[in-house]
């Protein structure tokens, strides 16, 4: 699937939901408890997939995971109990950006 900026993306699994903040040029396999995520408009209410229990890390709310390499970040707008994953490898939590000094 090619992600779209600002597309929201649904787990199939859990109640996790994301907007995709930046997007690569290529196809990307973005799944959530092992299971791929689907566009949220196409998605039913109710979990449709088998989770991964390797795969249950969660994630949090409001926070960024990102893939500097493929050029793909998420925004988490309602978490869950499964792990973002692009390609099969866990998506790290991005890092803040730290503040300019004031000297």
């Amino acid at each position: 699937m090619k992600p779209r900026v600002g597309q929201t993306l649904a787990s199939t699994v859990d109640g996790t939901t994301v907007i995709v903040v930046k997007a690569p040029d290529g196809d990307v396999t973005v799944t959530c408890g092992g299971a791929a995520m689907v566009d949220a408009k196409a998605k039913d209410s109710a979990p449709a997939g088998e989770a991964d229990p390797a795969q249950m890390e969660g994630s949090q709310l409001g926070k960024r995971y990102a893939d500097d390499e493929l050029g793909l970040e998420l925004l988490v707008t309602k978490p869950g109990q499964g792990t973002i994953a692009v390609n099969g490898a866990p998506l790290p939590l991005k890092d803040a950006k730290p503040l300019p000094a004031s000297d």
